[in-house]
């Protein structure tokens, strides 16, 4: 499987030719506005959701589940909690949850946008 947050993939407009829509229906419809993400699930957008229940506190980078909220850790994080959360609840479509970042991930089509 693919590391999530190697670059900023934020170029690829919606429906532009040969973008990420174009690969990917769900890029092109699900998070194209960020002022409709859902809140974060817990109304905490600054921590994995998963790793506090468990009493952790050490993760690499957030992700946000763009249909539900749900926040948690990246691929390079030790539990990977964000891509646990697509194969538990088939959530395809996730932004990165760190301040700055704006690119989005299909867990469906492996296909950043």
């Amino acid at each position: 499987m693919r590391m999530f947050g190697r670059g900023n993939g934020g170029n690829d407009a919606p429906g532009e030719a040969g973008g990420a829509a174009a690969r990917c229906p769900e890029l092109g419809t699900i998070g194209v506005d960020e002022a409709a993400d859902p809140p974060a699930a817990t109304g905490r957008a600054d921590e994995c959701e998963d790793c506090v229940a468990m009493g952790e506190h050490h993760w690499s980078h957030l992700r946000k589940c763009l249909e539900c909220g749900h926040i948690g850790c990246c691929d390079s994080s030790p539990r990977r909690h964000a891509t646990a959360h697509f194969h538990d609840s088939g959530h395809p479509v996730m932004r990165s949850a760190e301040p700055g970042e704006r690119w989005r991930w299909c867990y469906v089509h492996e296909v950043m946008g």
